[in-house]
């Protein structure tokens, strides 16, 4: 059941207004190393090394591994810390934890290990230029990821390093939205700072369809460039010396076409593109879009039961609360098994846009101006507040051509945000390897920042969301 699609304008305006549903749906978005090491997912050892420890008589440790062992180490530059130790230096094409087995067969040796190499035990900042091309440039455009007014990413990435999984590797999030520049294909390209991030069962619900339990058309590109700005935000190639960053950036993105070029999309093809995630193992959905406050849980019917369905698999649903400057929550963000998700501009105040009300779970920054209507120290209105930046096309609609483009706001900035935290709170085993989506949001919701008094409150619900807290091992005891 669809209505006539009605385009209320969300480009670059000076208030990002939400492509509502009319029953159609819309997007709730914006206007308009140590030496050695390759990133921070690299081994955290130094390729190529050993230390050795030996006991006496041993009159050459390199001269006696290469014939007890046939391996022809080097004594390397670096000296030993310690008497009775040596570092060496491995031949090519020998793997540092193979040759450390074959070493510790020599005559006298005790120990062989590889050079491990220490992180600060603080917080993790990627080397991404911006539009400043200069190593942590990213930092002067994502106020959004940086802590204060934005969600800590940068003690998040740390924890997640500290736990073997940075950037949230292995955790597949769907991005339901109008699609994204993962690849090229005729007229279209990827966009450059996806190099790397890794995509999976894409599929296009707008010109295809599911047929016999498959996608017909596995083409699931962007026309309009929100879709591509929301999976930047959840995985955009990181400490890659481009661009910008993502926050779980070695998460796995699923495309999930649901909204057509102009930002719009009917209920059935959302319901359908659910399913389809839920059954492609998504562990994560984001859904930057919103029906119309109008619309009630009853006039879509087959969106509620795609929702019941994925949290019947344990899959975690985020939805933009919506940009409608509301005293309601939108629908799916509304919905009770879905995390809702408003916006905050970078003065911590709720944006004047964002939906609030009942049933709002978290804040996360949106970017935009205050609201005008908040008895908060921290709201200043009639202010000019920055947007949030992810790399996606320079005007919308042109498909070929990217960059950091200013202009976007909107509770859809706020929603993947969230997304990116449930996966790294999946990625991290804070709170067990296979957690239910009820323990993730209790999660989100216990580390939020609180924000507007008491919580939950109807303008923050818990408050800010903090990436860095919710990633956070527990204290030792």
């Amino acid at each position: 059941m669809t209505a006539e699609l009605r385009n209320i304008g969300w480009r670059r305006t000076a208030l990002a207004a939400v492509l509502t549903l009319v029953l159609p749906l819309a997007v709730a978005g914006g206007a308009s190393a140590a030496a050695g090491l390759a990133g921070p997912a690299a081994a955290e050892y130094v390729p190529g090394r050993l230390i050795v420890g030996y006991t006496p008589p041993v009159r050459s440790v390199v001269a006696d591994i290469r014939a007890d062992t046939g391996l022809g180490v080097d004594a390397a530059s670096e000296p030993a810390s310690l008497p009775g130790e040596q570092v060496v230096s491995l031949p090519r094409g020998h793997t540092v934890m193979a040759a450390a087995a074959q070493v510790r067969r020599a005559a006298g040796v005790t120990f062989a290990v590889p050079d491990y190499v220490a992180h600060a035990a603080g917080d993790w900042y990627p080397d991404d230029p911006g539009r400043i091309h200069r190593p942590r440039g990213w930092e002067q455009l994502q106020w959004n990821f940086m802590p204060a007014a934005g969600v800590n990413a940068p003690e998040a990435w740390a924890n997640l390093i500290a736990d073997h999984d940075a950037g949230a590797r292995g955790v597949r999030v769907a991005i339901l939205d109008t699609g994204v520049a993962y690849r090229r294909w005729h007229k279209f390209r990827e966009s450059p700072d996806f190099r790397g991030t890794r995509f999976v069962a894409p599929c296009d619900l707008v010109a295809g369809r599911i047929r016999h339990g498959r996608c017909t058309d596995p083409y699931a590109l962007d026309r309009d460039g929100h879709g591509t700005f929301v999976a930047g935000m959840v995985a955009e190639a990181t400490n890659n010396g481009v661009a910008v960053t993502g926050l779980a950036y070695h998460a796995s993105i699923m495309p999930v076409r649901v909204l057509n070029a102009g930002g719009y999309g009917d209920s059935s093809t959302v319901a359908a593109g659910i399913r389809y995630a839920v059954k492609h193992r998504a562990q994560v959905i984001n859904l930057s879009l919103e029906f119309g406050v109008g619309v009630s849980a009853a006039d879509i019917p087959s969106v509620v039961s795609a929702l019941n369905y994925a949290n019947a698999h344990r899959v975690i649903v985020v939805a933009a609360a919506g940009n409608d400057s509301a005293d309601r929550v939108a629908y799916p963000a509304r919905y009770k098994t879905v995390i809702a998700v408003g916006a905050t501009t970078s003065d911590r105040c709720l944006a004047e846009y964002s939906n609030r009300g009942a049933g709002l779970n978290l804040v996360a920054p949106g970017g935009g101006n205050d609201a005008d209507d908040l008895d908060d120290p921290d709201c200043h209105p009639n202010r000019n507040l920055p947007s949030v930046y992810q790399m996606t096309f320079r005007r919308v609609g042109h498909p070929g051509s990217f960059g950091l483009p200013g202009g976007w706001f909107g509770t859809s900035m706020a929603a993947p945000e969230v997304s990116a935290a449930a996966a790294m709170v999946i990625a991290s085993r804070v709170i067990g390897r296979h957690p239910t989506p009820a323990a993730v949001l209790r999660r989100l919701e216990q580390t939020a920042e609180p924000l507007g008094g008491s919580v939950p409150n109807f303008d923050y619900g818990y408050g800010l969301l903090d990436i860095g807290a919710a990633t956070a091992p527990p204290p030792a005891t």
